[in-house]
């Protein structure tokens, strides 16, 4: 499956949120986001489906792509577009779920895991945390720039880079030879989402 384009993720977090997330998602894909990923892990999953198929509606004019950071199953239930499993989860079988068309991701945390991973039911891995990041203190230690180059050396598929990802930093993860990166927190709390959604893709070099 290809990746969407441009390749800039936009992760949801309710608890960080400055407006309701399905606002600041219309607002995202009204500045050109294509890919959203609903990370609201702590909610059942009756209200995950219900959140999913309200942001699957809001993103059908931009032909956009929704997926859910969690469980294959409930993905499949709410016809999301894929699914985003954590570290150590098993792709294989939320393939199997999802079928072909449906994107698939994992995450990873260094080169030796990406080196494990099978790329078979991947369309790719995100990596971090690139950068010290307020969405998740403690998480890390930070690759940094070196590190997450390291990673997309041992992976077999795309690698989005993740955590502490900001304007300034973006051409520091591409140059690494990240395919794009994920962002949550600096959009989530921006005074104005679309604004910073169209300021990172401004930092994307212009296709060819």
């Amino acid at each position: 499956m290809t990746l969407p384009a441009p390749p800039l993720l936009l992760i949801t977090d309710r608890s960080q949120a400055r407006e309701n997330i399905l606002d600041i998602a219309v607002a995202a894909l009204a500045a050109g986001c294509r890919w959203i990923s609903l990370r609201e892990k702590d909610l059942p999953e009756a209200d995950q489906t219900a959140l999913l198929g309200e942001l699957l509606q809001r993103a059908r004019p931009y032909n956009a792509r929704v997926t859910l950071h969690g469980d294959p199953t409930t993905a499949l239930h709410a016809k999301a577009h894929g699914v985003h499993l954590s570290a150590g989860n098993d792709a294989a079988t939320a393939r199997r779920i999802l079928g072909k068309d449906a994107l698939v991701g994992l995450s990873v945390h260094s080169a030796a895991e990406a080196r494990k991973v099978d790329p078979a039911p991947l369309d790719y891995v995100i990596a971090g945390p690139v950068f010290e990041t307020a969405s998740k203190p403690g998480y890390g230690p930070a690759l940094g720039p070196e590190g997450l180059a390291v990673i997309v050396k041992a992976s077999r598929v795309p690698v989005i880079a993740i955590g502490g990802v900001t304007l300034q930093t973006i051409s520091d993860c591409l140059a690494a030879g990240a395919t794009g990166v994920a962002v949550m927190g600096g959009v989530m709390r921006a005074a104005d989402p679309g604004k910073e959604i169209e300021k990172m893709l401004a930092a994307y070099p212009r296709p060819r």
